[in-house]
This record gives structure tokens, sequence and C-alpha cells, in this order.
């Protein structure tokens, strides 16, 4: 119900995020200043779109494409917070609360973004308010997701929850033709997604792959067994 909540968030900021949608609702003048002052802009796989400490100057809506926010923690550790990918935004948070970056957005795949000035994105929050009632309903919804996160991460086993953030993946991000989930990650960056060691994530997908709920090709993962896995990880889809 929550991916589907998300699905539904997203897809009405896609609606209101748009030159049409904006020149309809927005002035003359504003709608000039929103032509003039947003820019699109690329990213390719690996690069870095923000860093964490930095102060936000901009914030981003992805037309396509798929990053991660990451936090470093203890003795350097990444820790993966979420996945954006197209339709959805990323950096408003410190914006609004005034604060710098708590966390680095990272290309996973080539992106391609609008990027509108910190300025211009609180201007349009004040005049307009189908576009930040959208916002609203959006902080609303990550507020809850942190919380569900919480308890993911002290409530469930380690194997209950590769069961559910794969789920989670699949649902969020789709599948290609061949049917594997439409993101790469390193045995490390899912161990560090499920808050447990890198060799327990590798034995985890091994003993996944050898109960046919998976099957792997390289970083790829499909599922193979979708009933298994909500069963076992207790998602409710």
């Amino acid at each position: 119900m929550g991916q589907e909540q998300q699905m539904i968030i997203d897809e009405n900021i896609r609606r209101i995020f748009s030159e049409e949608s904006f020149k309809e609702r927005l002035s003359a003048e504003d709608f000039q200043r929103f032509v003039n002052e947003t820019e699109k802009v690329k990213f390719s796989k690996g690069e870095m779109m923000f860093d964490e400490h930095e102060p936000p100057r901009n914030v981003f809506y992805i037309q396509s494409g798929t990053a991660k926010l990451a936090k470093m923690g203890a003795y350097g550790k990444e820790q993966i917070l979420r996945f954006i990918k197209d339709g959805d935004m990323i950096g408003y948070r410190s914006l609004l609360c005034g604060e710098n970056f708590q966390a680095r957005a990272e290309a996973m795949t080539d992106i391609e973004a609008w990027m509108i000035p910190s300025d211009l994105f609180m201007h349009l929050l004040e005049i307009d308010g189908k576009f930040s009632f959208a916002m609203l309903k959006k902080v609303a919804f990550e507020l809850g997701e942190s919380s569900n996160t919480i308890t993911f991460l002290a409530q469930k086993t380690v194997r209950e929850r590769l069961a559910e953030i794969l789920l989670l993946l699949e649902q969020k991000l789709g599948t290609d033709p061949e049917g594997f989930i439409k993101i790469s990650l390193t045995r490390e960056e899912i161990a560090n997604i499920i808050g447990t060691a890198t060799e327990s994530a590798i034995r985890l997908i091994s003993e996944f792959k050898q109960d046919n709920l998976i099957e792997t090709e390289g970083r790829n993962i499909k599922i193979l067994n979708h009933e298994k896995l909500i069963k076992l990880g207790h998602v409710f889809m």
C-alpha cells in the first residue's frame, strides 16, 4: 500500500511539475522566471549530484534515471537511505529545514533532471498552492516511510529484511525486459540497505538462489518466487 501511495504522489508531482502545467497556473512574470532560471542537467552514472554538508543551492526533479541518497556513518561506512527515480525530487528537505545537506546524492544510472535554484523553489511554494500541497503530501509520506524504516531495522531479521527490500526495489524501480530489477547494486550496498555485514548479505543471497527465490546475473537480481518472498518478509503488498 505504501508503494502504491508513493507512485500516486510522484505521478501527481510529475503532472504538476511541467512547463505546461506551470504556464496555466503562474502569472506571466513568474512563469518567465521559471523558464529562465530552471536548467536541464545531466549526470553520468557514479557522478555526485550533491554532497553531504554542502548548502542546498538547488533542488532536483528527476526526469529519467535513478539516484541513491546515502549518508556516511560510523567508521566511514555508507548507509543508503533511499532511492530516487524519475518523477521524484531530491534536495528539498535540507532547504526547507534551513540546514546543509545531511546526505549525498549519487547517480546510479545516467540521469536527466531539472535543476531548480533554491530561491525559485521556495518562491514556487509560496505562490503555487497546487505545487505546495503536493510537496506537503510528499514530505508527510516520507516522514511515515522513515518511521517504517526504523521498525524495519529494529524488528525484522536480516533474512526478512532482504526479502522485503528486494520486493520494494522491484516495485519502486521496475524490471527490465528480462525481469531483472532495474538497478545494479553491489553486495556491500545491499548489506548497507538491510543493515548487516557484507558477508551476511552474500550468504543470504546465495541461500535465496539455492531456494529458487531469486536469480542473479552479476550485480543484477531477478525475483523468481514473489509469493514466498512476501511470506518470508511478512510484507503487505
